[in-house]
């Protein structure tokens, strides 16, 4: 053990005299954070931003995309008030997006129109975002730190698109964005905040014909797709058939509306298949009560269907179950109310007979001493 010892302090004393000079590939600058610098390559630090500007300008042109982000990152974090900023910034958001880093150029996008409203290029950077976010709905797969693959994400793309609508929701591409939400959420087969999403669009955007009835009509779609999937929970289906009714009404010239007609009859036929389900629940614990009502509700819902006919078979075995139950019922409630009847005159039936007959007896000995 001694020996080892002994061996790593003469090899720890060594080194100093082997080492020889090796420029380190990444430097670290106060307020600038890490950055890779190539050994042998360009300096590209300029002490004005104008210059440090043209460094940018001039490797995004070359397509030196590693240089331009350093370049303009530097004029954002040192100089984040000359007019040079804004532009910087875009330029870095665009450094990110050439680099097939989508959701860093995206925020950095986002952080652009936040810091400088009135920026130029406003536009054309909403256009972007929205392009980034169709990219993730498509199935692109977002990145962890910016390089690992961890796979799509409908729930971050609707939040990607949730971020445009928000920060521009009258602009061209806000009615996009907005259905695209609904698109995620269906694509997560979350149909309640898909129709949600699509609600809000028809809100929204109801002085726009063409996209409000787009819109209640994919809203009517994921509720009756949620009702296919709910057979205790006939909310669904209600939604459904009240965003079918409200686009019928409104847009009663749209070819779809023969298909909302054949929707709301089958979603009818769905209810009152969901009540019969409900029904031969109760009637299985024996619930007859609850189970006549649920048997009910089937002929109000859709009184041709095989179902009715079912409920109506059922409905005419219940009542007579529910009436032999209740005359079971009450003979032995009137038993029970003679006998406690009974019990409360302290006299049992047989003693009341034997003081009838004394009676009678008695009566009949003081009539015959009278005569």
């Amino acid at each position: 053990m001694r020996r080892w010892i002994a061996l790593l302090a003469i090899t720890a004393g060594l080194i100093p005299f082997f080492t020889t000079e090796c420029p380190a590939p990444l430097v670290y600058r106060p307020g600038e954070g890490w950055t890779y610098e190539p050994i042998g390559g360009d300096q590209w630090e300029r002490s004005r931003a104008e210059e440090q500007m043209q460094v940018a300008e001039e490797s995004f042109a070359k397509k030196e995309y590693r240089v331009a982000q350093k370049a303009a990152k530097r004029v954002v974090r040192k100089w984040p008030l000359s007019d040079y900023a804004p532009r910087a910034q875009y330029l870095l958001a665009r450094c990110y997006e050439e680099r097939k880093q989508d959701e860093r150029a995206f925020n950095q996008y986002n952080l652009l129109i936040t810091k400088y409203p009135k920026y130029e290029g406003y536009n054309e950077v909403i256009e972007r975002q929205l392009l980034i976010a169709n990219r993730f709905l498509a199935g692109q797969w977002f990145k962890l730190w910016g390089c690992i693959p961890i796979g799509p994400s409908m729930e971050k793309t609707s939040k990607l698109y949730e971020q445009i609508v928000q920060t521009a929701p009258w602009h061209k591409v806000g009615p996009e964005a907005q259905m695209s939400i609904g698109e995620a959420r269906e694509r997560q087969k979350n149909y309640l905040l898909a129709s949600l999403a699509y609600d809000k669009t028809a809100d929204l955007y109801s002085d726009y014909p063409r996209i409000a009835s787009e819109a209640l009509w994919k809203s009517a779609e994921s509720n009756r797709r949620q009702a296919a999937e709910a057979e205790y929970d006939q909310g669904a289906a209600v939604r459904a058939i009240d965003t079918y009714n409200d686009f019928m009404a409104l847009f009663p010239e749209d070819n779809r509306v023969p298909q909302a007609r054949s929707s709301v009859t089958a979603l009818r036929t769905e209810q009152a298949r969901g009540s019969l389900l409900v029904a031969k629940f109760y009637e299985k614990y024996h619930r007859y009560e609850s189970a006549v009502i649920y048997y009910n509700e089937v002929l109000i819902k859709d009184p041709e269907s095989l179902y009715a006919d079912e409920a109506r078979e059922r409905l005419d075995i219940l009542k007579e179950r529910i009436a032999k139950r209740d005359a079971a019922r009450s003979k032995a409630k009137a038993e029970k109310e003679i006998e406690q009847f009974y019990n409360n005159q302290a006299v049992s039936p047989d003693s009341i007979e034997e003081n009838s007959d004394a009676e009678s007896v008695e009566d009949m000995d003081s009539q015959s001493v009278e005569e």
